[in-house]
């Protein structure tokens, strides 16, 4: 029995009767520049996925990158970024090759390739754009251009995982504090050395004795578990016209981080991460 749920602008929000023309045309029509930021973050997945497929590197869409291949079969209309998964020792592997296989026109960020750079999660940069976030966090970043992110996943304890947020949390403290000057950014660059060289390989010796589960990387902030047999073996999904790794059980995945994923948020509630934004030809 089909349950029709209440109309948001006109656009049905029940799963089986979602108009995507019209969320298209609301949100990012042809030639809009949120459809051609989108496209180029397309481009960055299939390079990455490339690479990726050569290497035997295994990874997968996840967050709303993944609802929007589930939803969509393609972006949530109204998104703005693009997430992919992978365990840790994939991860490593990839931020070893990715500098030597991605072209002149992309750039690996991470810890080890900028100074300023505090995430401990990567990502893959488009060098023909500009984009500024609203946060600011990426005013002092050497590289700025649209991106798509890269989340390592390992086993560890919750607590561990807490404490390694709250130690991080102090960098966002000064980058709010901050405005536009850089003068406090020795800090920044101190603690997340001191968290990466001293901190998490301590608290890794921790997770091999503690009781663990599958989460984001030391220092990531967010701790949400994964289950990995839902997500292997990997299969794959509609994504923009492309086959993309998924997991296993996608609707278990999903269910599990945001509950009832095919049901429509509140369009006129959307906000997207995107500042500023400039894209070459």
């Amino acid at each position: 029995m089909m349950i029709l749920q209440p109309a948001i602008n006109g656009i049905m929000t029940d799963s089986s009767t979602i108009d995507q023309d019209a969320l298209r045309q609301k949100f990012n029509p042809d030639g809009s520049l949120l459809r051609r930021q989108q496209l180029r973050m397309l481009e960055l997945l299939v390079e990455v996925d490339r690479i990726c497929r050569k290497h035997g590197i295994r990874y997968w869409l996840s967050s709303g990158t993944l609802i929007g291949a589930a939803r969509h079969k393609g972006f949530i209309p109204w998104d703005d970024d693009l997430d992919i998964e992978m365990l840790l020792p994939d991860y490593k592997r990839l931020m070893k090759v990715l500098p030597q296989e991605l072209p002149d026109t992309m750039a690996l960020q991470s810890v080890e390739t900028d100074p300023n750079y505090f995430f401990f999660y990567a990502k893959v940069r488009d060098r023909r754009s500009h984009l500024e976030e609203s946060n600011r966090y990426d005013r002092v970043w050497k590289e700025r251009g649209i991106y798509i992110d890269i989340f390592p996943f390992y086993k560890q304890p919750l607590w561990a995982h807490i404490l390694s947020e709250k130690t991080q949390g102090h960098v966002y403290k000064i980058m709010n504090r901050m405005g536009e000057g850089d003068k406090e950014m020795w800090k920044v660059r101190a603690i997340t050395r001191f968290n990466r060289f001293i901190v998490h390989p301590v608290l890794k010796l921790f997770c091999k004795l503690s009781r663990a589960r599958e989460t984001y990387g030391l220092g990531i902030p967010y701790h949400d578990p994964r289950h990995l047999e839902d997500i292997f073996p990997l299969t794959e999904m509609e994504f923009e016209g492309h086959m993309f790794p998924v997991p296993k059980d996608t609707h278990k995945v999903l269910t599990l981080k945001y509950g009832d994923y095919m049901q429509l948020p509140n369009v006129d509630q959307i906000n997207l991460h995107v500042g500023e934004l400039s894209i070459d030809e």
